[in-house]
Protein backbone atom coordinates (compact mmCIF):
# COMPACT_ATOMS: atom_id res chain seq x y z
CA UNK A 1 0.00 0.00 0.00
CA UNK A 2 1.67 3.16 -1.12
CA UNK A 3 2.76 5.55 2.01
CA UNK A 4 0.41 9.06 1.86
CA UNK A 5 2.41 11.71 0.83
CA UNK A 6 2.08 15.82 1.55
CA UNK A 7 4.14 16.61 -1.24
CA UNK A 8 5.51 14.78 -4.16
CA UNK A 9 8.67 12.17 -3.79
CA UNK A 10 10.77 14.19 -6.61
CA UNK A 11 10.53 18.13 -6.95
CA UNK A 12 12.65 20.31 -9.38
CA UNK A 13 12.20 23.59 -7.39
CA UNK A 14 14.52 25.77 -8.33
CA UNK A 15 16.01 27.42 -5.00
CA UNK A 16 19.32 28.78 -6.27
CA UNK A 17 16.89 30.64 -8.91
CA UNK A 18 14.88 31.68 -5.82
CA UNK A 19 17.59 32.81 -3.83
CA UNK A 20 17.40 36.44 -4.14
CA UNK A 21 13.62 36.64 -3.41
CA UNK A 22 14.15 34.99 -0.18
CA UNK A 23 17.21 37.01 1.15
CA UNK A 24 14.88 39.87 0.36
CA UNK A 25 12.39 38.32 3.01
CA UNK A 26 14.66 37.44 5.21
CA UNK A 27 16.19 40.44 5.68
CA UNK A 28 13.03 42.22 6.26
CA UNK A 29 12.80 39.57 9.29
CA UNK A 30 16.42 40.58 10.42
CA UNK A 31 16.05 44.32 9.96
CA UNK A 32 12.57 43.61 11.88
CA UNK A 33 14.82 42.01 14.98
CA UNK A 34 17.66 43.83 15.32
CA UNK A 35 15.71 46.89 15.93
CA UNK A 36 12.88 45.41 18.02
CA UNK A 37 16.02 44.04 20.39
CA UNK A 38 17.85 47.34 20.04
CA UNK A 39 14.54 49.84 20.44
CA UNK A 40 12.50 48.01 22.66
CA UNK A 41 14.50 45.63 24.40
CA UNK A 42 13.36 42.55 25.99
CA UNK A 43 10.62 42.07 28.83
CA UNK A 44 12.78 40.30 30.91
CA UNK A 45 11.09 37.62 33.60
CA UNK A 46 11.95 36.83 37.48
CA UNK A 47 14.84 35.28 36.21
CA UNK A 48 16.57 38.28 35.31
CA UNK A 49 15.48 40.93 36.94
CA UNK A 50 15.14 39.85 40.45
CA UNK A 51 11.90 39.29 42.90
CA UNK A 52 11.13 37.39 46.23
CA UNK A 53 11.01 33.50 45.51
CA UNK A 54 9.01 31.67 48.57
CA UNK A 55 8.56 27.65 49.09
CA UNK A 56 4.98 26.51 50.56
CA UNK A 57 4.10 23.06 51.58
CA UNK A 58 0.86 21.18 51.95
CA UNK A 59 -0.40 18.49 54.02
CA UNK A 60 -1.99 17.55 50.06
CA UNK A 61 -1.93 17.62 46.51
CA UNK A 62 -2.32 20.79 45.50
CA UNK A 63 -4.00 22.65 42.46
CA UNK A 64 -1.79 25.07 40.96
CA UNK A 65 -4.29 26.89 39.18
CA UNK A 66 -6.70 28.71 41.78
CA UNK A 67 -3.23 28.99 43.75
CA UNK A 68 -1.96 30.95 41.07
CA UNK A 69 -5.57 32.98 40.34
CA UNK A 70 -4.83 33.71 44.00
CA UNK A 71 -1.76 35.58 43.61
CA UNK A 72 -2.53 37.41 40.76
CA UNK A 73 -5.11 39.04 41.86
CA UNK A 74 -2.58 40.76 44.00
CA UNK A 75 -1.00 42.40 41.15
CA UNK A 76 2.34 41.87 40.91
CA UNK A 77 4.47 42.37 37.91
CA UNK A 78 4.79 39.54 37.11
CA UNK A 79 3.80 35.77 39.13
CA UNK A 80 5.51 32.76 38.56
CA UNK A 81 4.26 29.37 40.13
CA UNK A 82 5.66 26.21 39.34
CA UNK A 83 5.33 22.55 41.25
CA UNK A 84 9.14 21.23 42.71
CA UNK A 85 9.15 17.87 44.16
CA UNK A 86 12.03 15.70 46.42
CA UNK A 87 12.42 14.72 49.72
CA UNK A 88 8.98 15.24 51.99
CA UNK A 89 7.46 17.03 48.78
CA UNK A 90 7.09 13.71 47.18
CA UNK A 91 4.33 12.55 49.53
CA UNK A 92 2.03 13.38 48.64
CA UNK A 93 3.29 14.16 44.78
CA UNK A 94 2.45 17.63 44.07
CA UNK A 95 2.41 18.66 47.66
CA UNK A 96 5.18 21.52 47.17
CA UNK A 97 5.17 25.33 44.72
CA UNK A 98 7.45 27.49 44.06
CA UNK A 99 6.48 30.94 44.19
CA UNK A 100 8.09 33.57 42.23
CA UNK A 101 7.14 37.21 42.05
CA UNK A 102 8.10 40.46 41.30
CA UNK A 103 7.37 43.29 44.40
CA UNK A 104 5.35 46.30 43.73
CA UNK A 105 7.08 48.99 43.77
CA UNK A 106 8.49 50.39 46.89
CA UNK A 107 7.14 47.16 48.68
CA UNK A 108 9.61 44.66 50.61
CA UNK A 109 9.89 41.11 50.57
CA UNK A 110 8.33 40.82 53.64
CA UNK A 111 5.31 42.53 52.67
CA UNK A 112 5.04 40.53 49.69
CA UNK A 113 5.64 37.59 52.13
CA UNK A 114 2.83 38.68 53.86
CA UNK A 115 0.28 39.51 51.06
CA UNK A 116 0.72 35.94 49.52
CA UNK A 117 0.59 34.10 52.95
CA UNK A 118 -2.82 36.36 53.45
CA UNK A 119 -4.47 35.24 50.23
CA UNK A 120 -3.33 32.04 50.45
CA UNK A 121 -4.83 31.49 53.82
CA UNK A 122 -4.67 28.30 56.18
CA UNK A 123 -3.57 25.18 55.46
CA UNK A 124 -0.06 26.38 53.82
CA UNK A 125 3.88 25.75 55.53
CA UNK A 126 5.81 28.41 53.78
CA UNK A 127 9.24 26.53 54.25
CA UNK A 128 11.62 29.52 52.81
CA UNK A 129 11.25 32.95 51.34
CA UNK A 130 14.58 34.31 49.14
CA UNK A 131 14.93 37.47 47.42
CA UNK A 132 16.47 36.68 43.99
CA UNK A 133 18.79 40.86 43.78
CA UNK A 134 19.64 42.64 40.61
CA UNK A 135 23.59 41.16 40.87
CA UNK A 136 22.33 37.32 40.54
CA UNK A 137 19.92 38.38 38.06
CA UNK A 138 22.84 40.42 35.82
CA UNK A 139 24.92 37.08 36.28
CA UNK A 140 21.85 34.85 35.00
CA UNK A 141 21.41 36.47 32.02
CA UNK A 142 25.08 37.10 31.13
CA UNK A 143 25.39 33.64 31.58
CA UNK A 144 22.65 32.70 29.44
CA UNK A 145 23.85 35.01 26.61
CA UNK A 146 27.23 33.08 26.73
CA UNK A 147 25.92 29.53 26.62
CA UNK A 148 24.04 30.53 23.63
CA UNK A 149 27.00 31.70 21.51
CA UNK A 150 28.76 28.81 22.51
CA UNK A 151 26.75 26.55 21.70
CA UNK A 152 26.96 28.24 18.22
CA UNK A 153 30.56 28.23 18.13
CA UNK A 154 30.45 24.36 19.16
CA UNK A 155 27.77 23.92 16.24
CA UNK A 156 30.32 25.51 13.56
CA UNK A 157 33.41 23.75 14.64
CA UNK A 158 31.51 20.33 14.96
CA UNK A 159 30.38 20.97 11.07
CA UNK A 160 33.45 22.30 10.31
CA UNK A 161 35.70 19.50 11.71
CA UNK A 162 33.04 16.53 9.73
CA UNK A 163 32.55 18.42 6.66
CA UNK A 164 35.02 21.38 5.36
CA UNK A 165 35.36 24.76 6.90
CA UNK A 166 32.80 26.42 4.35
CA UNK A 167 29.91 24.10 6.05
CA UNK A 168 30.90 25.38 9.50
CA UNK A 169 30.84 28.86 8.58
CA UNK A 170 27.49 28.52 6.59
CA UNK A 171 26.25 26.34 9.99
CA UNK A 172 27.57 29.26 11.98
CA UNK A 173 25.30 32.25 10.41
CA UNK A 174 22.30 29.99 10.10
CA UNK A 175 22.24 28.88 13.93
CA UNK A 176 22.80 32.44 14.93
CA UNK A 177 20.51 34.12 12.16
CA UNK A 178 17.79 31.76 13.66
CA UNK A 179 18.25 32.44 16.97
CA UNK A 180 18.62 36.03 16.54
CA UNK A 181 15.23 36.32 14.48
CA UNK A 182 13.76 33.94 17.29
CA UNK A 183 15.01 36.18 20.28
CA UNK A 184 13.60 39.24 17.58
CA UNK A 185 9.84 36.95 18.48
CA UNK A 186 10.43 37.90 22.29
CA UNK A 187 11.34 41.79 21.40
CA UNK A 188 8.78 42.35 19.18
CA UNK A 189 5.83 40.79 21.09
CA UNK A 190 7.62 41.49 24.28
CA UNK A 191 7.19 37.82 25.41
CA UNK A 192 8.48 37.31 28.91
CA UNK A 193 12.31 36.28 28.29
CA UNK A 194 13.26 33.97 30.95
CA UNK A 195 15.33 31.34 31.77
CA UNK A 196 12.79 29.56 29.99
CA UNK A 197 13.47 31.87 26.74
CA UNK A 198 17.42 30.82 26.92
CA UNK A 199 15.86 26.86 26.85
CA UNK A 200 13.74 27.56 23.92
CA UNK A 201 16.67 29.56 22.01
CA UNK A 202 19.31 26.57 22.68
CA UNK A 203 16.40 24.17 21.97
CA UNK A 204 15.68 25.74 18.63
CA UNK A 205 19.70 25.60 17.72
CA UNK A 206 19.98 22.23 18.11
CA UNK A 207 16.91 21.50 15.88
CA UNK A 208 18.07 24.33 13.52
CA UNK A 209 21.80 22.39 13.03
CA UNK A 210 19.93 18.70 12.82
CA UNK A 211 18.44 20.24 9.72
CA UNK A 212 21.18 22.21 8.34
CA UNK A 213 23.57 18.86 8.25
CA UNK A 214 20.61 16.89 6.15
CA UNK A 215 21.25 18.93 4.05
CA UNK A 216 24.89 19.47 3.56
CA UNK A 217 25.21 15.77 4.29
CA UNK A 218 23.38 15.52 0.82
CA UNK A 219 25.65 17.96 -0.73
CA UNK A 220 28.26 16.35 0.05
CA UNK A 221 26.99 12.76 -1.20
CA UNK A 222 26.26 14.30 -4.26
CA UNK A 223 29.46 16.18 -4.63
CA UNK A 224 30.77 12.66 -4.44
CA UNK A 225 28.49 11.31 -6.88
CA UNK A 226 28.44 14.04 -9.65
CA UNK A 227 31.92 15.51 -9.78
CA UNK A 228 31.41 17.35 -12.89
CA UNK A 229 28.13 19.20 -11.86
CA UNK A 230 28.00 22.93 -11.14
CA UNK A 231 27.96 23.96 -7.49
CA UNK A 232 24.67 25.60 -7.72
CA UNK A 233 23.23 22.85 -9.93
CA UNK A 234 23.93 20.11 -6.84
CA UNK A 235 22.30 22.62 -4.64
CA UNK A 236 19.52 22.38 -6.24
CA UNK A 237 19.66 18.37 -6.51
CA UNK A 238 20.02 18.10 -2.70
CA UNK A 239 17.93 20.74 -1.59
CA UNK A 240 14.75 18.62 -3.77
CA UNK A 241 15.73 15.75 -2.85
CA UNK A 242 15.57 16.43 0.45
CA UNK A 243 12.48 18.60 0.36
CA UNK A 244 10.06 16.09 1.69
CA UNK A 245 12.09 14.46 4.63
CA UNK A 246 12.57 18.36 5.81
CA UNK A 247 9.20 18.93 5.33
CA UNK A 248 7.70 16.23 7.17
CA UNK A 249 10.43 16.36 9.98
CA UNK A 250 9.12 20.39 10.40
CA UNK A 251 5.72 18.87 10.53
CA UNK A 252 5.86 16.49 12.92
CA UNK A 253 7.77 18.38 15.52
CA UNK A 254 5.17 21.07 15.09
CA UNK A 255 2.57 18.75 15.29
CA UNK A 256 4.34 17.76 19.19
CA UNK A 257 4.52 21.38 20.00
CA UNK A 258 0.33 22.15 19.54
CA UNK A 259 -0.85 20.84 22.14
CA UNK A 260 1.68 22.82 24.85
CA UNK A 261 0.92 25.88 22.21
CA UNK A 262 -3.23 25.67 22.43
CA UNK A 263 -3.27 24.44 25.87
CA UNK A 264 -0.32 24.15 28.30
CA UNK A 265 -1.25 28.19 29.81
CA UNK A 266 1.05 31.18 30.40
CA UNK A 267 3.16 29.08 31.97
CA UNK A 268 4.55 27.14 28.22
CA UNK A 269 3.44 29.50 25.93
CA UNK A 270 6.88 31.41 26.36
CA UNK A 271 8.43 28.47 25.38
CA UNK A 272 6.22 26.31 23.12
CA UNK A 273 5.79 29.79 20.33
CA UNK A 274 9.16 30.48 19.76
CA UNK A 275 9.98 27.01 19.28
CA UNK A 276 7.19 26.56 16.55
CA UNK A 277 8.19 30.33 14.59
CA UNK A 278 11.65 28.60 14.79
CA UNK A 279 11.04 25.58 13.25
CA UNK A 280 9.68 27.25 10.59
CA UNK A 281 12.77 29.81 10.33
CA UNK A 282 15.40 26.92 11.38
CA UNK A 283 14.08 25.23 7.93
CA UNK A 284 13.70 28.17 5.64
CA UNK A 285 17.61 28.76 7.10
CA UNK A 286 18.74 25.24 6.39
CA UNK A 287 17.94 26.34 2.30
CA UNK A 288 18.60 29.91 2.41
CA UNK A 289 21.40 30.45 4.62
CA UNK A 290 23.21 27.76 5.19
CA UNK A 291 22.99 25.94 1.65
CA UNK A 292 23.27 29.12 -0.22
CA UNK A 293 25.93 30.17 1.82
CA UNK A 294 27.80 28.02 -0.21
CA UNK A 295 27.60 30.03 -3.40
CA UNK A 296 29.49 32.66 -1.48
CA UNK A 297 32.08 31.06 -0.50
CA UNK A 298 35.35 29.00 -2.32
CA UNK A 299 34.15 26.22 -3.53
CA UNK A 300 34.88 23.37 -1.50
CA UNK A 301 37.37 20.92 -2.82
CA UNK A 302 35.55 18.86 -5.49
CA UNK A 303 32.99 21.42 -6.54
CA UNK A 304 33.10 22.74 -9.75
CA UNK A 305 32.06 26.30 -9.48
CA UNK A 306 29.32 28.03 -11.57
CA UNK A 307 25.60 27.62 -11.67
CA UNK A 308 24.74 27.06 -15.03
CA UNK A 309 25.12 24.00 -16.27
CA UNK A 310 23.00 21.32 -17.14
CA UNK A 311 23.17 18.49 -14.19
CA UNK A 312 24.59 14.83 -15.51
CA UNK A 313 25.45 12.16 -14.09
Amino acid sequence: MPLLRFIPEATHVNFVGLRYFAFAVDGLLLVISIIAIAWQGFNLGIDFTGGVLMEVKAAQTLDIGPMREKVNTLGFGETQLQFFGGGECDTPVNSCVLIRVQPKAGQNDQAVAQSIKAKLGEGYNFRRTDVVGPKVSEELFRNGVIATLLAILMIAIYVAVRFEWQYGIGAAIATGHDVLVTAGLFAVFQLDFSLTAVAALLTLAGYSINDTVVVFDRIRENRRKYKRMKLADLINLSTNQMLTRTILTSVATSASLLPLFLFGGPALFDFSAPILFGIVVGTFSSIYVAAMLLLYLPAPAGSVEGSSAEATA
